[in-house]
């Protein structure tokens, strides 16, 4: 059985709240109130335009009867040509079950933005983005998000069909390990922000984890825009060489956030902005479920990218995102301006870290990579070692540093660590360096500056120190950089160290 219908949804819809953020709700779509005898499926098709100015969130309610197998569901929407430095339309989409669309609720059931235009749901399996399990009776809800709206507002069309039938079997999911055997204290390597086919990302995971091997990781982050979906898609992927971590990026319209290593099938939600206040709640969401939050590409210049929510609740930052730009080097700079207050007044301060935000070929998995010392390459020890900033940020798996203060009487700190001295006690400062390409420069960072540049030369290999006190640096970094390409300017990352804190005796 088909039954083709057509609904203009507009005019008939009203404004819902929705937890923090107000979202406009159509008017519902509505099926046979039982199963067809004979199976077979129904269709609805619904269209409308939503004009510049709509809420973040448009939901679409269907009435789904006993009896279904599968829902699936296909849009598309109009695409006009817009003048130069206008935005035109962009609407994503996702669905939430019976249970509602309760901001933190429990009726997520998937989401892809825009990298799809249709997908399904039962319970055996769903469209990657999406968690397969039953198909339940009561009113499910389509989400629409329009990111952008051209001025002449943003014309859809969603088509649902249901299909009828036994409901087939749920599978309960297979999650990562969280330990990966015999491997005891060392520097790991590892990406944290990666997206597959379960996302906007075009690899599977098969295909991440190979590139992962490949590049010479230790262990990767899954960490896909606003779906817990891929966590049960690593099976047969990890191994004593490979730690997959359970994570998402968490994709608001006021900054990005990416939650690592939290508890497998764990959702957090991403439906507000800075002026609603629910960052903090969320946050403290991760941390329940015993990830990091960790903002991503706090300057980047995409629509909704910027961070907006500030660094109070935040276990790190992201100041490199993939190949070096300008966005980083903002970034990098933003961060080491907050590490001089934390320093004096004794408040935590907030480690830096890097990722590749890999998408599809050519996009480098593991460029850059964030090299973490932790106790054992297990998902405590690694998030312990990335919170407490013990960690580096390389290009690739070619480039190793050492980095460390020495001073007073014999002690030695790392990085992240403080070296408890006088302020007037000498303290050697002495970066190792090995892997870099030719004629790259290394430098010590301080709060006045950057105060001491050595070339390495050909081999791209060196061992730099400089000398001073407490009381005329705060903190010492390191910096490894290309060859500048325009004078005067300074050249690519090749790699950077956390800070090591000097003085507090």
């Amino acid at each position: 059985m088909c039954n083709d219908h057509t609904e203009h949804a507009m005019g008939r819809r009203g404004l819902l709240v929705t937890g923090a953020a107000a979202a406009l709700k159509l008017g519902s779509v509505s099926f046979a109130n039982a199963a067809p005898s004979g199976g077979g499926t129904e269709t609805r098709t619904v269209r409308g335009t939503l004009p510049t100015g709509s809420p973040d969130f448009v939901y679409l309610p269907v009435d789904v009867p006993r009896g279904v197998r599968e829902i699936r569901v296909a849009y598309t929407y109009q695409r006009p040509a817009v003048p130069a430095g206008t935005q035109g339309n962009a609407l994503d989409i996702g669905i939430f079950d019976e249970r509602g669309t309760d901001l933190g609720g429990e009726g997520f059931r998937g989401w892809s933005g825009g990298a799809r235009t249709e997908f399904f749901i039962r319970a055996d399996e769903a469209t990657p983005g999406y968690l397969p399990g039953p198909v339940r009776s009561g009113k499910w809800h389509i989400a629409l998000g329009p990111y952008t709206v051209a001025p002449e507002g943003l014309a859809y069309e969603v088509t649902i069909t249901l299909t009828y039938g036994e409901p087939g079997r749920t599978v309960s999911p297979v999650h990562p390990p969280e330990r990966a055997k015999g491997r005891g204290r060392a520097w790991y390597r590892g990406d944290c922000h990666l997206h597959s086919v379960h996302s906007d990302g075009r690899r599977t995971p098969a295909e991440i984890a190979a590139g992962a091997r490949a590049a010479g990781l230790d262990f990767i982050n899954t960490s896909e825009h606003n779906t817990s979906s891929a966590h049960a898609a690593w099976d047969g992927l990890w191994g004593d060489d490979l730690l997959v971590l359970t994570g998402e990026e968490i994709t608001t319209r006021n900054g990005h956030v990416v939650a690592i290593g939290m508890d497998a099938g764990t959702f957090v939600d991403w439906r507000y902005r800075a002026r609603d206040n629910r960052f903090g709640h969320y946050a403290r969401e991760v941390r329940r479920a015993g990830g990091l939050v960790v903002p991503a590409h706090p300057h980047a210049t995409c629509i909704g990218c910027n961070w907006k929510f500030g660094f109070g609740d935040a276990d790190a930052v992201e100041v490199w995102n993939g190949p070096f730009t300008p966005d980083d080097e903002v970034a990098l700079a933003s961060w080491d301006n907050t590490l001089v207050s934390s320093a004096r007044s004794g408040r935590p301060w907030t480690p830096a870290m890097g990722s590749s935000d890999a998408h599809r070929d050519p996009d480098p998995i593991g460029t850059p990579q964030t090299v973490v010392l932790a106790d054992e390459l297990s998902r405590k020890a690694i998030l312990a070692g990335i919170r407490a900033g013990r960690s580096y940020i390389a290009e690739s798996s070619a480039v190793s540093l050492a980095f460390g203060a020495s001073g007073g009487r014999g002690r030695h700190a790392g990085i992240g660590e403080r070296l408890r001295v006088n302020d007037d006690d000498p303290v050697t400062v002495r970066l190792e360096v090995t892997g870099a390409p030719a004629g790259s420069s290394a430098r010590i960072v301080t709060d006045q500056g950057t105060l001491h540049t050595a070339e390495l030369g050909a081999s791209g290999a060196g061992t730099v120190e400089w000398r001073t006190t407490a009381e005329y640096a705060t903190y010492v970094r390191a910096e490894v950089r290309r060859p500048p390409t325009v004078p005067g300017l300074p050249g690519n990352f090749v790699a950077l160290t956390n800070p090591v804190f000097l003085g507090g005796s």
